[in-house]
C-alpha cells in the first residue's frame, strides 16, 4: 500500500502559478499510474490530469489543458502538478491519487485506489 501526501497549495492571484507536489511512501511510485483531481466547494471531485508509470503519456481535463503540466520523478517518489495562468475557477482542494491497475490510464475516480488528504488552492481575482 502507498501513502500519498500533497503539498504546495496556497493563495495566489489570478494569472499566477503554483506547483503542487505529491510525495509517496510505502511503495515505489513507479508501480502506479498517478492522477490529480480537484474538488471545489459544493461540487463533485473532478479529474485534472494523469500520467503513465514512466511519464511518457499524460492526459488533461479540457479546462486545464495548456495551463497545467503533470510530471513525475520516480527516483524521488514524487509527482508534480505545475499550474500556470491560474484563474479563480481553479480554486479547489487538490488531491493526488494512485492507480495500481494496468491498461487504460484513468481519468475517473473509480480507477484510483489510493488518495492523499489534499491541499487547498485559492486563486483570487
Amino acid at each position: 500500500q502507498v501513502q500519498l501526501v500533497e503539498s504546495g497549495g496556497g493563495l495566489v492571484q489570478a494569472g499566477g502559478s503554483l506547483r503542487l507536489s505529491c510525495a509517496a511512501s510505502g511503495r515505489t511510485l513507479s508501480s502506479y499510474v498517478m492522477g490529480w483531481f480537484r474538488q471545489a466547494p459544493g461540487k463533485e471531485r473532478e479529474f485534472v490530469a494523469s500520467i503513465s508509470r514512466n511519464g511518457g503519456n499524460t492526459y488533461y481535463a479540457d479546462s486545464v489543458k495548456g495551463r497545467f503540466t503533470i510530471s513525475r520523478d520516480n527516483a524521488k517518489n514524487t509527482v508534480y502538478l505545475q499550474m500556470n495562468s491560474l484563474i479563480p475557477e481553479d480554486t479547489a482542494f487538490y488531491y493526488c491519487a494512485a492507480d495500481r491497475s494496468f491498461g487504460v490510464i484513468g481519468t475517473t475516480m473509480d480507477h484510483y485506489d489510493y488518495w492523499g488528504q489534499g491541499t487547498q488552492v485559492t486563486v483570487s481575482s
